[in-house]
C-alpha cells in the first residue's frame, strides 16, 4: 500500500515532526484513498490539532494560506504539504464557505468531510489507518457515499455533486442510491457554484477513458440539464438510421467519447462533445423522403459553443479553437472532391491535427466509414514529402521591387501565388515572379 517516492519520504518527515512535537498528525483525504486503490498520487495532505502558530514554529518555511481553516503551508525537501488543523464546520450560508469554524479533533474532522472514500486518515508512522466513516468498506465495495446526510454535505458545498459524479466517473464506482437521489434532488442548486469551479471540475470528468460515463451520470443525475442544457438536449434528437445506427445525437457524442486517444486535448473534447449541439435547432424532416436533415448545424454550433465556452470562462484561445473545429467539422467530407490547393490549405491549418481526429471520431462514432480519413491520411503523407511548399514563394516586398504600388492588389496577387503554388504550378520564385509580370503590366 504505502508508496516508496521522495514526497511520500518527505510527507512522513512532516508527519513525524509534528508527533515528535507531541500533536497528532495523519495523511488524509485523497491520497489515502488513492494509495489503498494503488494509483498515482500527486498530493499529500496533513492534518494535525497542531494550531496554525505552533506548525509555523515547528518548520523553517512555511506559508499561512488560510488563517480561518487553520491551513499552513510547509516547504520541506522540496515539497509542498497543506498542514490544516482539524477543524469541524457550520452555518453554510452560501453552498461554499461554511459560517463557523471550530478547531476540533481527528473524528470530528473527518465527518466533516464530503464522502467516506476521502474520510480516512492515515499514520504513516505507525502504518495504521483509522476509519470513523466505514471509508474503507466503500472502497472495497467501490461506491461514493456521502458521509452523514447527503443532502446536508450537498447543502454545505453544490460543488460536491459535480465532485461525486467526477470520483465516480474516474474510479469507476457508483455513487451509492440515496446519495444519488440527493443529487438529483439537489442539482438545481449547482448553477450557485462559480462557473470557473464548475469548469474545472468538467474538464476533470471529461477525459480519455472515462468521458462518456462522466456525460452519462452528468445526464442521469441532473446536472447536465442544469450545466449544458443544450447538451442535455441532444437525447431527443434522433437522426437519419442510414448514417447514424447509434442512435440519437446524444447516443453519437457519447460513443465519440468513449473511444478519444489517450492523449486528447481540451480542443478535441470539447470539439466532440459541441461539434453537433446544434442539430436540435436545425432538424428538418423530408415529408417525401423521410430523410431528418440538419442544413446549417456548422454555422448555428459555432454561435452555441461559442456562448457555452464563454459561460464556463474558457480561455479566448480555447474558445477559438473549438468553434473553428465545430464551424468546420462537415468541411472534410468533401475532401475528395476539393482543388489540391484547397485540400492543402485545410492540410496545413493550425487545428487541422484536431481537426482530423474529430473526423475519424466522427465517423467511427456513426456508420464507421473511414474511407475519406484514409484519402486525407494519404494527402497529408504527401504533403509532408513536399516542405518546400509551406513556406510561401513571394512577399509583398518581392512585389514592390517588381514596381508594384502596395495596396489592395497586393493580397489579390499573393493568393493566387499561394493557390497556384499549392495546386503544383508554380514551384519556385523565380516561376512566381514571372507569373506576376505577365499578368500584371506595371510590375517591370
Amino acid at each position: 500500500m504505502r508508496p516508496t517516492d521522495s514526497k511520500f519520504n518527505a510527507a512522513i518527515d512532516v508527519v513525524r515532526t509534528l508527533k515528535g512535537a507531541g500533536f497528532d498528525a495523519f495523511l488524509v483525504g485523497g491520497c489515502v484513498r488513492d494509495m489503498i486503490l494503488h494509483r498515482r498520487i500527486d498530493e499529500y495532505d496533513i492534518a494535525t490539532n497542531a494550531l496554525p502558530d505552533q506548525v509555523k514554529g515547528l518548520f523553517k518555511n512555511t506559508k499561512g494560506v488560510g488563517k480561518k481553516f487553520g491551513v499552513v503551508i510547509v516547504n520541506y525537501n522540496g515539497f509542498g504539504f497543506d498542514v490544516a488543523t482539524f477543524r469541524s464546520e457550520s452555518g453554510y450560508f452560501d453552498g461554499r464557505h461554511p459560517g463557523v469554524v471550530t478547531f476540533s479533533d481527528a473524528r470530528a474532522d473527518a465527518l466533516r468531510r464530503d464522502f467516506t472514500i476521502n474520510g480516512l486518515f492515515y499514520d504513516p508512522v505507525e502504518d495504521k489507518i483509522y476509519d470513523w466513516v466505514n471509508g474503507l468498506k466503500d472502497i472495497e465495495s467501490r461506491v461514493i457515499r456521502a458521509i452523514g446526510c447527503a443532502d446536508q454535505r450537498f447543502k454545505e458545498d453544490h460543488l460536491r455533486m459535480l465532485r461525486a459524479v467526477r470520483f465516480a466517473t474516474i474510479l469507476n464506482f457508483e455513487i451509492e442510491a440515496e446519495t444519488f437521489e440527493s443529487i438529483k434532488r439537489n442539482a438545481h442548486e449547482i448553477n450557485k457554484i462559480s462557473k470557473e469551479r464548475i469548469r474545472e471540475e468538467l474538464l476533470k470528468i471529461f477525459l480519455p477513458g472515462h468521458a462518456h460515463r462522466g456525460l452519462e451520470l452528468l445526464q442521469k443525475s441532473g446536472l447536465l440539464k442544469e450545466i449544458l442544457p443544450d447538451v442535455d438536449q441532444l437525447q431527443n434528437c434522433r437522426q437519419d438510421a442510414f448514417y447514424h445506427p447509434e442512435g440519437s445525437v446524444f447516443d453519437h457524442v457519447k460513443k465519440m467519447l468513449s473511444m478519444l486517444p489517450e492523449d486528447a486535448s481540451v480542443i478535441l473534447i470539447w470539439s466532440v462533445l459541441l461539434h453537433d449541439i446544434a442539430k436540435p435547432r436545425t432538424a428538418s424532416l423530408d415529408k417525401k423522403s423521410g430523410a431528418i436533415h440538419f442544413y446549417g448545424h456548422e454555422e448555428e454550433g459555432e454561435k452555441m459553443a461559442r456562448r457555452i465556452l464563454k459561460h464556463l470562462r474558457f480561455p479566448n484561445k480555447q474558445v477559438d479553437e473549438i468553434c473553428f473545429c465545430v464551424r468546420h467539422h462537415m468541411q472534410l467530407k468533401d475532401a475528395q472532391n476539393m482543388r489540391k490547393s484547397k485540400l492543402r490549405q485545410i492540410l496545413m491549418r493550425p487545428t487541422f491535427p484536431i481537426e482530423f481526429e474529430l473526423h475519424r471520431l466522427d465517423c467511427l462514432g456513426s456508420n464507421g466509414d473511414l474511407h475519406i480519413y484514409e484519402f486525407l491520411k494519404t494527402a497529408l503523407k504527401e504533403l509532408e514529402m513536399q516542405p518546400e511548399l509551406k513556406p510561401r514563394l513571394v512577399s509583398g516586398n518581392d512585389l514592390i521591387k517588381l514596381g508594384l504600388q502596395p495596396g489592395p492588389i497586393f493580397r489579390e496577387i499573393l493568393m493566387k501565388i499561394r493557390e497556384k503554388q499549392l495546386q503544383g504550378e508554380l514551384k519556385t520564385k523565380a516561376q512566381a515572379l514571372d507569373w506576376v509580370k505577365n499578368n500584371f503590366p506595371s510590375a517591370t
